[in-house]
């Protein structure tokens, strides 16, 4: 009988920024089963638990591989509470509620032919060390029984959304018109019960049978012209949807424009209070600029990454919180106000930076764009290069860092470097304010670039300039 290690190693999947993440053919039953019993056997070592709680986002392969889980958590004994299809960030609240350990099966914003697994540990989102031990875990596989699913039941979602019930009370969004970009998200219709809740008359919009991979840190241009003719058509207030399994926003403003999830992130952090922020060094510098918070930490990129961050910071502080790019808020610290408490939850959550961007507009009677307009002006873009060999990139950043002027003169930059970070990838802060950042991806052969400027046009400009030149370097 193989170990799950062998099992895994033969799957070719690895662990990305959020999760194992790879192609549908490669999640077999039997990989699915042996991820489960490695990760089972890893928190076995720190916790005890007799069950684990499970949930899938709307793929199409989501199902199957939610009853290879179970099967395999089964066949170790433990019982299992399926919640069906639901928002992680809901799954997570459930899971940590009850000090059990939890499954998600979600590939997020990555294209349906592809899929994935989180994990969590009964206390928050797993670690790079929680990572390793599941991939070494060597567990012997079990036989499995007929491969099926558990009944669903509701009560996640129902906390979820009693959670924004109970924090923002009154109906605090009476009067507004939220659209409601449904398309084929976890939470669509919860997000809809939740917004209704909350006094929003919501305009369900885009819904999809088939998969629709929305990424909420690159727009598509459709995603983009739907936006403005949504918010026009039907006189919005505000926009929202999410990526495929909610842990990830994108918050529109009454003109239809999507903004970018680091600027929620802070706009939300600020309106919590939080004193100490943990973010990863691609996003945008505004949130020291506004002079908001008594210390920001900044990480590589990934979540596991933000977690440690915040998990230092909060030695020192008492409302700690942490946001990626992709505007996914992590809560490092329970809140209270006026006898109202929200529980830490530490991974990404979609609702709650947008649920108090459109309540903070919502009780000063302003429109969402003013909220945005206040910051100084500091905007981001992103693109990426394709097919660029992982190994080529660490040469060039190696390279540019021994070398800054070299970066200058290949990527035709108008200013020289002032400043080099190398917290993840390369990042250049050039003398005339503006920054270029280069980094490698994590799980497929692609050099990302992020770019910084006073404007939105020069940032998308330079992002775009450095990809030209980069495409006609020699591989």
């Amino acid at each position: 009988m193989r170990s799950t290690t062998a099992v895994i190693e033969d799957s070719g999947i690895a662990f990305g920024t959020s999760g194992a993440r790879g192609l549908v053919e490669q999640f077999s039953d039997e990989v699915c089963a042996a991820f489960t019993v490695a990760f089972i056997s890893a928190m076995k070592r720190s916790f005890t638990f007799e069950r684990i709680a499970l949930g899938l986002d709307r793929r199409p392969s989501s199902p199957g591989m939610a009853a290879a889980c179970t099967s395999a958590a089964k066949a170790m004994g433990l019982a299992v509470d399926d919640y069906g299809v639901l928002p992680t960030p809901a799954l997570a609240l459930k899971a940590m509620a009850d000090g059990v350990p939890c499954i998600m099966i979600t590939g997020s914003h990555i294209p349906f032919d592809r899929n994935g697994i989180k994990f969590y540990r009964p206390d928050g989102e797993i670690s790079k060390e929680d990572e390793a031990a599941i991939l070494q875990a060597d567990a012997a596989m079990p036989s499995l029984a007929a491969v099926e699913r558990n009944e669903v039941s509701d009560a996640a979602n129902q906390a979820y959304a009693e959670r924004f019930a109970t924090w923002f009370p009154g109906e605090p969004l009476t009067g507004w018109r939220v659209g409601l970009y449904q398309h084929s998200a976890a939470g669509r219709d919860l997000n809809a019960h939740i917004l209704e809740t909350l006094g929003a008359e919501v305009i369900t919009l885009g819904r999809s049978d088939a998969f629709v991979p929305v990424d909420t840190e690159a727009v598509s241009e459709e995603d983009q012209a739907k936006g403005r003719a949504w918010a026009k058509q039907h006189h919005l207030h505000a926009l929202l949807s999410t990526d495929g399994d909610g842990d990830r926003p994108l918050v529109g403003d009454e003109t239809g424009t999507w903004q970018r999830g680091d600027i929620v992130g802070l706009l939300c952090a600020r309106a919590l209070n939080i004193k100490a922020l943990a973010v990863p060094v691609s996003c945008n510098t505004v949130i020291e600029q506004c002079g908001a918070f008594k210390k920001v930490a900044r990480t590589r990129i990934g979540s596991p990454y933000v977690l440690a961050g915040m998990a230092a910071l909060s030695a020192d502080f008492n409302r700690v919180a942490g946001f990626e790019a992709n505007g996914g808020f992590l809560l490092g610290s329970t809140l209270e106000e006026d006898n109202r408490q929200l529980v830490a939850l530490p991974t990404r959550d979609a609702l709650l930076p947008a649920l108090t961007l459109m309540a903070m507009a919502a009780e000063k009677a302003v429109p969402l764009s003013q909220l945005f307009a206040e910051l100084p002006a500091r905007y981001t873009a992103s693109d990426r290069l394709k097919e660029f060999p992982t190994e080529k990139s660490r040469e060039l950043l190696a390279e540019w860092e021994a070398s800054p002027a070299t970066l200058v003169q290949v990527l035709g930059l108008e200013a020289s470097v002032a400043h080099i970070d190398t917290t993840d990838g390369l990042r250049a802060t050039l003398d005339n304010g503006d920054i270029v950042h280069l980094r490698p991806s994590g799980n497929a052969p692609e050099l990302r670039c992020y770019c910084e400027s006073d404007e939105q046009t020069k940032a998308s400009s330079l992002v775009q300039k450095c990809l030209r030149a980069l495409a006609t370097l020699p591989l």
